[in-house]
């Protein structure tokens, strides 16, 4: 039934193309296994009405096993075997399909019971490298080296060791020989892209660009860490960020750690900041801060661990740089906070204007209102129902 159904898929077409199939001349139908029962030999399936060929496939005592061929217009287009399971084994060819003397080889690769292993390639039309890659034995790539119709290099992803010969240097363009090696990156106009740096197989540096030839970004990897930075066209930086390399104690997958986060406006300057620390549980955030486009601060916050109880200070400011807002949460969720002690108002001079009490619990239990010359003004007491009167000393 399986190779039944894969043989409908294969004649189907936009017109629904019958074909006709012949084994050393009897007829046979691939979808009918009395028909095949028993046969040995190369199995060939025309187009019904125009007797152009459009498949071969090997039969091996009536089972489809070895080579087997499609054609597109009575030209090949791609040939590969099957193994006793039914999947492509061993040597995979794509062509063009072009009619005339010259049909130029597209892809080539080998399959092991279905699963690409070792060197990959693939072509241009007009005969270039388009792109070589190397396949562990679970498929999985390894290395890669892509190219514009021109042959310069678009793409790099390096392994531990060179494995693209003699499809591609990367024995040179990864940094396995002679120290770090930098290779430029360019799209298929051959405008330069970008650049990479290798050394023994690992990336050190990596940068891309815009169209007018202005950063886009940057990466820089190190031993212990690395940074990257994000320009606009213009070549203002609008991001960056700072991490560290974690290496589970088992000695698992180091993980990357992000310490730093920063953002910027368009005109460059900086108006968020935050800081992570390496934690048991990955990055734990420990300060966050926001300004205000003419450089004065905006918001601050501070994180704290109180005997395993997570708290964060925040202060907010007036445009001015006074202190608008101090007060502290405790950070019991992802999105929930409860009101810590003493939250605190400011004027635009940095008077204290107005304090609010909290219990233990959170809940407003006193409020305060200042005059400009600090004189108290109103003093509450706040009960649960949300009454008070005045509070008595």
């Amino acid at each position: 039934m399986r190779l039944a159904l894969l043989f409908l898929l294969s004649v189907a077409g936009p017109a629904q193309a019958i074909q006709t199939c012949e084994l050393a001349g009897e007829h046979v139908n691939p979808a009918n296994g009395h028909t095949t029962a028993g046969k040995t030999g190369l199995m060939r399936c025309r187009d019904a009405d125009t007797g152009v060929i459009q498949r071969e496939q090997e039969l091996r005592d009536g089972k489809f096993l070895g080579a087997v061929r499609f054609y597109r217009n009575g030209v090949l287009e791609r040939e590969h075997r099957v193994n006793e399971r039914g999947n492509r084994e061993g040597l995979a060819r794509e062509y063009a399909a072009t009619p005339g003397e010259r049909n130029p080889l597209l892809r080539e690769e080998t399959l092991r019971n279905g699963t690409t292993v070792g060197l990959a390639r693939s072509w241009h039309a007009n005969g270039a490298l388009r792109r070589a890659s190397f396949h562990g034995d679970d498929g999985r790539e390894q290395a890669v080296a892509e190219f514009n119709d021109r042959g310069q290099l678009g793409e790099l992803r390096c392994a531990a060791q060179p494995l693209l010969a003699p499809a591609a240097d990367d024995a040179v363009w990864c940094g396995h020989r002679g120290g770090p090696a930098s290779v430029s990156l360019f799209n298929s106009r051959g405008e330069l892209t970008g650049r990479r740096l290798h050394e023994r197989g690992e990336l050190r540096s990596r940068e891309s660009f815009w169209n007018n030839g202005k950063p886009r970004e940057t990466v820089e990897i190190g031993a212990q860490g690395g940074t990257e930075r994000g320009f606009a066209q213009d070549g203002v930086k609008r991001r960056e960020t700072q991490w560290q390399w974690s290496t589970p104690g088992d000695g698992g997958t180091r993980r990357r750690i992000t310490t730093l986060e920063q953002e910027f406006h368009e005109s460059g300057a900086l108006v968020r900041e935050r800081h992570w620390t390496p934690g048991e549980r990955g990055a734990e955030l420990r300060s966050e801060k926001r300004w205000y486009l003419n450089g004065q601060p905006s918001e601050a916050s501070e994180y704290t661990n109180d005997s395993g109880r997570l708290l964060r200070r925040d202060t907010a400011f007036h445009d001015n740089g006074q202190p608008r807002f101090e007060g502290s949460y405790a950070v019991t969720g992802r999105y929930e906070q409860q009101p810590v002690g003493v939250h605190r108002g400011f004027d635009e001079a940095g008077r204290l204007r107005a304090e609010r009490h909290h219990d233990e619990r959170g809940r407003v239990t006193r409020e305060r209102e200042l005059d400009a010359a600090g004189q108290v003004t109103r003093d509450d007491a706040v009960f649960e129902d949300g009454s008070r009167k005045a509070f008595s000393r």
